[in-house]
């Protein structure tokens, strides 16, 4: 293989345990968003802006509709002949095989792919948040610090820090402190999971990481402490772009909702850095004469007959007459029959929603409604 300054190793086999049903048949990077996309489209599209052009996807839950969805790479551009997407599964050799057993212990089990592009760094990223980067300058931040770790850094509500790896910096943006998911966080300053390692120095971490019996193989909770008690110049990179961890039922539904907003926090139609998926072939959607649609997402292949308010409406799905849905997220191929009354609810891909169900609750004065997550193959709930 050529040398490659840079390559990118994504984290992409999460169950995503928290987003219960919308994990149930696929892992978390391979869940929906925005109607047209799949999680895992915003950090491949990134890579693609950022001109990282060999890409290692580390898959492990559920894999068979990621892998598929991937294929190529061709559809971000990330097919070319010495580098492209390679899917990296866990696999038996010689000493047998496991399980990724931690982030870290994922890598370390592909330090062979690695090392037959010789990079001078690595770029470690989870394939399951929403935003838009430019890896390209966080690598210029991490070289011109001559720096052996770079942890990209958002700012964060304070009640929220206890949910991130959480960092002090000095004036100059070294790290001097880093406490993954403390209970009493001292700072609001998160890890976006998005890492820019020197790659001799974290191959020399892996392989000590891996020797030691009482490590949970992780970079938050083992490498990253590691470095910083060897003293090894860590640095923090600060982005102040949107960013979303849609960890949760509630928080993966507030960032797909926030997309109707009039002026939505994150672009989707920048045309000078457009986020792209592997959806090219979908047919026209069909809207019915008796169809009312507003403040809606309405994607390729829908058939609208029925009501839609404030709505985001995915690929594939058939919505048929007097029913309504206002407020809710219909994932894939769903198919919402006569009479339905959908308020504030998910519908997971595939769902088969029969006759006159009502879903959720309307919205009442100065209340948030509870999210209704939707995930039967047929569902036949109260009427």
């Amino acid at each position: 293989m050529n040398k490659t300054k840079t390559i990118a190793m994504i984290l992409a086999g999460g169950q995503g345990s928290r987003l219960s049903g919308l994990t149930h048949k696929i892992a978390k990077p391979a869940v929906a968003f925005g109607g047209k996309y799949r999680l895992i489209d915003f950090t491949l599209s990134n890579c693609r802006y950022s001109n990282i052009d060999v890409v290692g996807v580390l898959t492990q839950y559920k894999p068979l509709l990621l892998n598929a969805y991937i294929g190529t790479g061709s559809s971000w551009a990330l097919d070319s002949i010495n580098g492209g997407v390679s899917i990296l599964p866990p696999y038996m050799g010689m000493d047998g095989g496991n399980w990724y057993n931690g982030t870290a212990d994922a890598v370390y089990q592909n330090i062979e792919f690695i090392d037959q592009y010789d990079p001078d760094n690595i770029l470690i990223l989870s394939g399951d948040h929403i935003y838009k980067m430019d890896y390209s300058k966080m690598i210029d931040f991490h070289e011109e610090n001559n720096a052996d770790a770079t942890i990209a850094v958002i700012k964060v509500p304070m009640e929220e820090a206890s949910r991130f790896g959480i960092m002090l910096c000095d004036e100059q943006d070294r790290i001097t402190d880093f406490d993954e998911k403390p209970k009493n966080p001292v700072s609001d300053l998160a890890s976006m999971g998005v890492y820019v390692f020197n790659w001799k120095k974290l191959k020399k971490e892996l392989i000590l990481d891996h020797k030691d019996s009482q490590s949970r193989n992780d970079f938050g909770k083992n490498i990253v402490p590691n470095m910083l008690l060897k003293q090894n110049k860590l640095f923090a990179y600060r982005f102040t772009g949107y960013w979303r961890d849609v960890g949760t039922v509630e928080s993966y539904y507030q960032a797909n909702m926030e997309l109707l907003m009039q002026n939505p926090p994150i672009d989707l139609h920048e045309k000078e850095f457009p986020v792209f998926s592997n959806n090219h072939n979908a047919i026209p959607q069909i809207i019915g004469s008796k169809a009312k649609i507003s403040n809606s997402l309405i994607c390729d292949g829908c058939k609208i007959l029925g009501t839609i308010r404030n709505s985001i409406i995915s690929n594939g799905v058939f919505v048929e007459e007097d029913a309504v849905i206002e407020n809710s997220i219909i994932l894939h191929n769903a198919h919402i029959e006569k009479g339905v009354k959908i308020f504030n609810a998910i519908i997971a891909e595939g769902t088969v929603v029969k006759n006159n169900v009502v879903v959720g609750k309307p919205a009442d004065a100065g209340i948030e409604p509870e999210i209704e997550l939707i995930y039967d193959s047929v569902y036949e709930g109260r009427k």
